[in-house]
This record gives structure tokens, C-alpha cells and sequence, in this order.
């Protein structure tokens, strides 16, 4: 954004939606201050948030006219992510209790999602509900990101919409993980909403011509943001927030192994993890690893079909304060063969002259660092400290 837009409070309630844009909240100590409850005719509360459409004598029915989807980025375990570069929302859904069954939630918002992907299946696109994304911004004011159907035009249409267990410190649980997508539509003309709400949403003389043409043909259409130009992180972009339950998550891997070399199946299981393409992978001798901890595979294509790049792997188990250098990335540069890439595992963070070597001279090379590790283990449901101590434990 080259300028942020921000509506006043006072204009929320008739204001246009335009992505990107900034609805600041109130300043009253209430729900009174509250924005989305504002902006839609949704409720106060809770991230996933539901308008009804209403008949011909104004009663509601059970039909949903739009939905309206607020992620705070707080939830550790379950972090919607809104990947700008493909127009892609990954949504996690509202069961976070252990014991609770899948779809009995308070707001309803799996089975909402179970719903909304059935009728995607069978083509029932015109009785799908158009869905409002808004992020945090701060404080009270919130960031519109765009509307959003489900799925996605390039992963498998059954991917979409998967359940996952996941573990507290109170049992295991499944939530739902649903794949959508931003549609490329800059602006919303509020009217349409009160056309949905009617009923008519689709015959709305303001409805999106983008999102019609996927409801008529199944057409995505994402809003894409040109990727600005790869970057080195700084460490503090690498690392957990001191005293958070990431923070104490990687502590407590870095503790458990006292041994440098076992950190190294621990690493080549973190790139597993992280991308399931890698099909194979094997540590090599301590003695004799040439500058290289792991050899894998990494497939593109199927497996009919597809070939095998090889890759080469460098683990370094390092207290969070004690970066990794230019002679450690080094190494593993230096012994990368022709059509092959890195991965560079480390609990720590790689420091800045090495980062910027990597990015700079196009080294193929993927860092995970620290902060990396654990967020990569929270997607896998690895969500407290308990429950990786189990994990370690299972695994190392």
C-alpha cells in the first residue's frame, strides 16, 4: 500500500468496503467502539460472524446472506494466514476445545464451513455465501482484506477443506482447515450488501461481475499483490517473542538435545513437515557428511509423473543468542551441486552479513530459524509445551 486509507468511525457504517482500507473503531470502553458489528449487519462477537437473510415480510431465515470472518493473528496454535502474493485466506475453523465435537460450535462457524464446501462439491455455487475478511489492524480498527469464496483453482479441490487433531494440555480435538480465495474485486458497493441480506444478491445490480463469473463458471479470479523483492530477516523477524509460549516451545527443543548431531533428525523432520514434497530424506555420517547433515528428495509433479530434485541439508541446534555466520551457510554453499538446492535448519537466527550473502548472490538455499520451527510445529498441532515434550519424546 503506497497510502493507507483510513474511514473515521462516525463513517464505518456507510462507508464502502475497499481493501486495504482501515475502519477505525470507537473510543468509547464498550462494545459501543466495536467495528464490524458496524460495518455489517453481524454480531459483536467472536471471529466468525453470520448475517441471516431475511424473507419478503423481513423476518430471518436460515440461510446465510454473507459471512464475515475477523482474524486477530493472536491465536497461537490456530494462526489464520493471508498469503497477499497468491490471493490465498487459509481460514482455521472455531472448534479449539478438547472433547467438543467437530461441528458443535458456538458460532456454528464449522459447520458453516463443512456446508459451504459440500455445495462447492456439487456446483451449488449460487447458495455459496460470500465471505468478508478483516484482520486486526490496532487496537479497535480494523484492515478490510477482501471477499473470499472457497477454494482455491490450484490445489486439489479435496484439499480445500481438511479436518486436523490437534492436542492441549486438555486432550486431542478436531478443527476443520479451509483454503479460500480473495477475489480480485478492490471494492465493495454496501448496497450489494443489503441486496444479499434481501435475498437478490446475485440479480444485485452492484454485485462484483468477478464474483458472479465464479458463481456461473467456477472462475478464480484472485486478488494478487506483486511479491516485493526477497529480503533478508532481521533476528528478531527469525526469532519468538521473549517470554511467549513460542519463545518457551523452542527453549524447551533446544534443552532437550544435549547432543548437537541429534538435533539433525530432529531438523530433517521439521523439513518434512513443512513441506510434504520432500519425499525422502536420510542424515549422513558425523565424520564424513561433506559439509552436508542430510541428503533428501524433493518431488515436483506426481508420482507417475513427476522427477526428483536432490537437496542438501545443514542443521545447527544453537542457543537463541548465538547466531549462525558466514562460515556456517558457507559450508553448505559451497557443497551444493548443480541442480540442487539447501535447507538451513537452525534454532537460532542467521546474522545479517550471512542472510544478506544468501539473498543478494541468489544462493537456492531456505532458512529456517528458530521462530520458523515453532510455527511450523503449531501448524502441525503441536500447540504447548507439553504436548512437543511428547513430540521429542515420540519421535527423538
Amino acid at each position: 500500500m503506497d497510502k493507507i486509507l483510513r474511514i473515521p468511525f462516525e463513517q464505518i457504517s456507510t462507508s464502502n468496503l475497499i481493501v486495504d482500507a482501515i475502519y477505525e473503531g470507537g473510543t468509547a470502553k464498550n462494545l459501543g467502539s466495536e467495528v464490524l458489528s458496524k460495518i455489517l449487519r453481524v454480531g459483536n462477537s467472536g471471529g466468525f460472524r453470520k448475517c441471516m437473510k431475511r424473507s419478503g415480510d423481513g423476518k430471518r431465515t436460515n440461510e446465510e446472506a454473507y459471512v464475515c470472518i475477523y482474524s486477530s493473528g493472536e491465536e497461537i496454535e490456530w494462526r489464520d494466514e493471508l498469503d497477499r502474493t497468491l490471493g490465498r485466506f487459509t481460514y482455521w475453523g472455531d472448534n479449539r476445545k478438547a472433547g467438543n465435537p467437530l461441528l458443535k460450535t458456538k458460532f456454528g462457524g464449522n459447520m458453516f464451513l463443512e456446508k459451504t464446501f459440500s455445495r462447492l462439491s456439487i456446483g451449488d455455487r449460487k447458495h455459496v455465501a460470500p465471505v468478508f475478511v478483516f484482520q486486526k489492524y490496532c487496537g479497535r480498527d480494523m484492515i478490510f482484506c477482501g471477499v473470499a469464496v472457497p477454494g482455491d483453482r490450484r490445489i486439489n479441490p479435496q484439499d480445500a477443506l481438511v479436518s486436523v487433531w490437534a492436542q492441549n494440555n486438555e486432550g486431542r480435538y478436531q478443527n476443520y482447515k479451509s483454503t479460500f480465495t480473495i477475489l480480485d474485486i478492490p471494492q465493495i458497493d454496501r448496497r450489494w450488501l443489503a441486496d444479499l441480506e434481501a435475498g437478490n444478491g446475485y440479480n444485485s445490480q452492484y454485485a462484483p461481475s468477478v464474483w458472479k463469473k465464479w458463481v456461473d463458471k467456477c472462475e478464480y479470479k484472485p486478488l494478487i499483490i506483486e511479491k516485493n523483492p526477497i529480503r533478508y530477516r532481521k533476528a528478531n523477524e527469525q526469532l519468538p517473542v521473549p517470554g511467549s509460549l513460542e519463545y518457551q516451545m523452542l527453549d524447551t527443543l533446544i534443552d532437550y538435545f544435549d547432543d548437537p548431531f541429534a538435533f539433525e533428525a530432529c531438523a530433517c523432520k521439521i523439513a518434512q513437515i513443512m513441506d510434504s514434497n520432500i519425499v525422502s530424506i536420510e542424515t549422513t555420517r558425523a565424520t564424513r557428511d561433506g559439509g552436508r547433515d542430510a541428503i533428501g528428495k524433493y518431488r515436483v509433479g506426481t508420482e507417475a509423473n513427476g522427477i526428483e530434485l536432490e537437496f542438501a541439508l545443514e542443521a545447527k541446534r544453537y542457543k537463541m543468542n548465538n547466531s549462525v555466520g558466514v562460515k556456517e551457510t558457507s559450508r553448505l554453499i559451497s557443497r551444493i551441486k548443480h541442480r540442487q538446492f539447501g535447507i538451513f535448519v537452525t534454532t537460532s537466527y542467521v546474522a545479517d552479513q550471512a542472510y544478506k550473502e544468501i539473498i543478494e548472490d541468489e544462493h537456492p538455499i531456505v532458512v529456517i530459524s528458530g521462530r520458523d520451527i515453532v510455527e511450523i510445529l503449531l501448524g502441525a498441532g503441536v500447540g504447548s509445551v507439553e504436548h512437543l515434550r511428547d513430540w521429542l519424546k515420540a519421535n527423538f
